[in-house]
Parts: structure tokens; C-alpha cells; sequence
């Protein structure tokens, strides 16, 4: 009130109880909240840096989230490329046993007699297929060719009248034949060269072989295909019939007559066949045909009778039956084919599936200028579903694809190319599940160093504001002792009254 008035003590007493009134309300106040810059009016600049590191580790705190989510992605992808390896090599253990597998069913067979070419045994289904392979149980006869020795630059003979082989009288010609028979002939002064020739023939019979005369002298024959060789007993007559001594014909064939085939010829025949090499295998079995089906299908010999013996005439009376155990082993194939393909679709986490070929995208920082893609990538298809198609495996197994031990091997190969195709993206998400791990490390820590920075700009020291809060009541109490001084120095005005 401005009508009352303050001595200079009382003034100064209560202006001062009134500043320490105004600081311990701020002290108290930073007990309090723990911060020595509640507002701007605090300390502006610590106030609005405190802010902005703390928007800032807000913002990357955000990220964190995402950053879990894909890790938990990650490791989903990771779990179904892991049991997709167990379930190939489980597919490359089915195969291996099939090929290991040698349980081929098989059948013996008697040959019948008196079989010719007419008459054939007939392979169809099985590894063969719908066209059959025929073999024939017999061989057809096969006439001779006939042997022969050509004259050349001799002389001619074909007159009949002349002097030409009288001049050779007392030399001689000789045939020797493959069976080492031999004829020998003695030309003579006496007869003309047809009569000597007619000599000759009777003596060159006991070997098989005719002479017939020539513009260039002798041409010899054996009808019979029998090779044989000339032989002279002087140049002379090699000049007189054309032939050189010592020269053998080479042009024979000997007839053959018509034969059943033997057991063994039938083995040879069957094993050498490329439309039967690796469909069906045959052996003797102690004088029977032994076929062996080397196939998963029932294998139809046409051919052989109900009671196993080879007539070359019954039909569809004996059959083979196929391996039943590849068979089996091309069922649980497919299971684990169709396996796989639902553990890739089942691999997801929250809608994201990194085996369908989904797109995974974390943001590392707040501006969104550090951020990953992550997707499968198979040879070289970014975004390719892993599934037993992009993996090269084949989809529609069938039993008689196990047939061959060849086409084995090479699913084998194509399961191992499909192994090495899954390690390799696991490693690739191995790699990114590093990335994001080390990111996501990486931001804890700098929220960690964000807030402490902030905490630093604002928090206030306890022990320093209560140290504070006590000197200022003991302020207090002093300046509350001092006002009371000297209302009492006015006071003692009073006295005089």
C-alpha cells in the first residue's frame, strides 16, 4: 500500500525473503521433475537441442520396430529354407536307394525245337514302350557265293581246237580248298585245250571247284563258297591261263542252312539290341532263356507260352512284373516334392513371405535414405518363388522315370543343383539377417547416446538442487529473523509513549 510506509530494513528484508521465496519454487521445482530445463525459459538453447535429440531418438525408436519385425522375417524365410534342405536331401536319399536298388523281377524259359526265323519272341511294355521289339528264334538259310578266280591277260582258250595248253605238256595246275582238299591236273601234247579242260574239271571235282575257258584264259569257280588257292608248276602256265601261282580268291561265302538259335545266341542277341539296352536283360540259366525286366512296369513277352516255354507263336500269355520297391520309392519322391512346396508357402511372418518371393524393405534411419530390399534371387531371377520348379526339380515323377539307373543319376544331379541353390540364398538371408542385426544394434546405441546427450542439456543434479533448496531455508530463516529486527527498531518508538 502506497499510504503505508517501509523503513529501508523492512524493505530490503522482505524483497530479499521474497527472491528466496522465487528460487526455492524453482528448486523445488527441479526436484521435482528431475530436470533443470522444464521450458524454454529455462535455458532456451539446452531446451530446443534437448528436443531435437530426443525427436530424433523418437524417430529411430519407431524404426526399431521394424527392424524386429524383419529379423522375425528373416528367421521365418531361414526355418523354411532349413527344412527345405532336410526335405532334398531326404528326395536325393529316395533316389539313392533306388538306384542302389537291383530287385528286378525275372523269368526263365525253355526253347522248343525246330524254331526259325518265322517264329519270334516279342518284347512290349515295360521300359520298351507300346512298340515291340521282335527276335527272331531262328535263322534263315542263306545260299552260297560262289568263289571265284578270274583270268587276266592269258591266253584265249574259248576255241576248243587249239595247241595253247598241249604246249604246256607235262607241267600241272593245282587247287587247294579252305579244308585243305586238293585236286591236281596234268596238261598233256595229245588233247586239244576243250578236252583238256573237260580232264581238268574231272580232276578239280574232289575239290569242288570248275574251270571254265576264257578270252584271257582259265576262270575258276567253287559253287559252294569255298575259297581256294591256285598253284602252278611253272611260269608257263601262269602265262598260258592267266592265273598267277600262289593267288588265293577271297569272294566265297559257304551256304548256310536254316537253324534254331541256341540259348546263348538268343543272350547275345537280346543284350546287343540298342532298342533293349538297359529296358531288359537276358542270361543263360542253366540251358533257359533268363530275362530280367529292368523296368517298374510289367514287361509282356509275346512269344513264350503260359507254361514258360519259347514257341514263337503264343500271345499275351506271359508276362514280367515290374520293381515294385523304385516304384514305391517314385511315390515317396513326390510326397516330399509336394512337401516342399508347402513348406515354402507356409514360411511367412506377419503376411510377409520371403519364399514366395515377397519383398522385405527396413528403413534404417529417419530421413529414409538408408533402407534394404530384400528378396530371393535364383539364377539370377530376383523375386523367384523357391518352390520344386524354379529348383529344377522335376514335378511329375513317375515310377518308370526310376527305370533307368542313367535317369537317376541324373535327377540326382538336378536334386544337388537344388541343394546348392537353397544354401545359397540361406547364406544370402544369412547376410541381410547380419545387416539388419547390426543395424538394429547400431540404433539402440545411438538412442542410447541421443537421450543421454538430451539428459545431459536437461536433467538436473539432485544433490546439488537439495545442497541448494537447504541453503535457501536456511536464507529463509534468516532473512525472516532480520525482517523481524527491524520491525522492532521501529518499534522502539512506541517506548517514548
Amino acid at each position: 500500500m502506497s499510504d503505508v510506509t517501509l523503513s529501508s530494513a523492512v524493505r530490503s528484508n522482505l524483497l530479499s525473503l521474497q527472491n528466496t521465496a522465487d528460487m526455492m519454487s524453482a528448486t523445488q521445482t527441479k526436484l521435482a521433475t528431475g530436470k533443470k530445463v522444464n521450458s524454454a525459459l529455462d535455458n532456451p538453447t539446452n531446451f530446443f537441442t534437448a528436443s531435437s535429440l530426443n525427436s530424433r531418438a523418437g524417430d529411430m525408436n519407431a524404426l526399431l520396430d521394424g527392424m524386429a519385425n524383419g529379423i522375425q522375417t528373416l528367421e521365418a524365410a531361414d526355418n523354411g529354407l532349413s527344412a527345405i534342405t532336410k526335405t532334398l536331401e531326404s528326395m536325393q536319399s529316395t533316389l539313392r536307394q533306388a538306384r542302389q536298388d537291383k530287385s528286378f523281377q525275372t523269368a526263365s524259359y525253355d526253347l522248343a525245337e525246330g524254331l526259325t526265323d518265322a517264329e519270334t519272341l516279342s518284347f512290349s511294355g515295360g521300359a520298351v514302350g507300346d512298340t515291340a521289339v521282335d527276335i527272331e528264334l531262328g535263322t534263315a538259310a542263306v545260299a552260297a557265293t560262289p568263289a571265284t578266280l578270274t583270268a587276266a591277260g592269258g591266253t584265249d582258250l574259248t576255241t576248243g581246237t587249239g595247241t595253247d595248253l598241249q604246249a604246256l605238256d607235262g607241267e600241272s595246275i593245282t587247287v587247294t580248298g579252305e579244308d585243305g582238299s586238293t585236286a591236281t591236273f596234268t596238261f598233256n601234247a595229245t588233247d586239244d585245250n576243250a578236252t583238256q579242260i573237260a580232264d581238268m574239271n574231272t580232276a578239280f571235282a574232289a575239290a569242288g571247284v570248275v574251270a571254265t575257258a576264257s578270252a584271257d584264259g582259265l576262270d575258276l569257280a567253287n559253287a559252294d563258297g569255298v575259297d581256294f588257292t591256285v598253284t602252278t608248276s611253272d611260269g608257263a602256265v601262269d602265262t598260258a591261263v592267266g592265273l598267277t601261282s600262289g593267288t588265293t580268291s577271297t569272294d566265297g561265302v559257304e551256304a548256310v542252312a536254316a537253324a534254331s538259335k541256341t540259348v546263348d545266341e538268343l543272350v547275345s542277341e537280346i543284350n546287343n539290341s540298342s532298342e533293349l539296352d538297359g529296358k531288359i536283360r537276358a542270361s543263360n540259366d542253366n540251358g533257359k532263356l533268363r530275362v530280367e525286366n529292368l523296368s517298374t512296369q510289367d514287361l509282356t513277352v509275346d512269344g513264350a507260352s503260359a507254361s514258360g516255354t519259347i514257341d514263337g507263336t503264343s500271345s499275351g500269355a506271359n508276362t514280367i512284373e515290374g520293381n515294385s520297391v523304385r516304384a514305391g520309392l517314385a511315390d515317396q519322391f513326390r510326397e516330399l516334392r509336394d512337401q516342399l512346396d508347402k513348406l515354402a508357402d507356409d514360411a511367412s511372418f506377419n503376411g510377409v513371405n520371403l519364399l514366395r518371393g515377397d519383398n522385405l524393405q527396413i528403413t534404417f534411419n529417419e530421413t529414409g535414405t538408408s533402407e534394404l530390399n530384400i528378396q530371393t534371387k535364383i539364377d539370377g531371377e530376383e523375386g523367384a518363388s523357391v518352390n520344386s520348379t524354379t529348383l529344377g526339380i522335376e514335378t511329375n515323377l513317375q515310377a518308370e522315370d526310376l527305370d533307368s539307373d542313367t535317369n537317376i543319376d541324373s535327377l540326382l544331379g538336378d536334386v544337388k543343383s537344388a541343394i546348392n541353390t537353397v544354401r545359397s540364398q540361406s547364406s544370402a538371408f544369412g547376410s541381410s539377417l547380419s545387416i539388419v542385426e547390426n543395424r538394429q544394434n547400431f540404433s539402440n546405441n545411438m538412442i542410447n547416446t541421443l537421450e543421454t546427450g538430451a539428459s545431459n542439456l536437461t536433467l538436473a543434479d539432485a544433490n546439488e538442487e537439495a545442497a541448494n533448496l537447504l541453503a535457501l531455508q536456511t536464507r529463509q530463516q534468516l532473512s525472516s529473523t532480520a525482517l523481524s529486527m527491524a520491525s522492532q527498531a521501529d518499534q522502539s518508538v512506541l517506548r517514548l509513549f
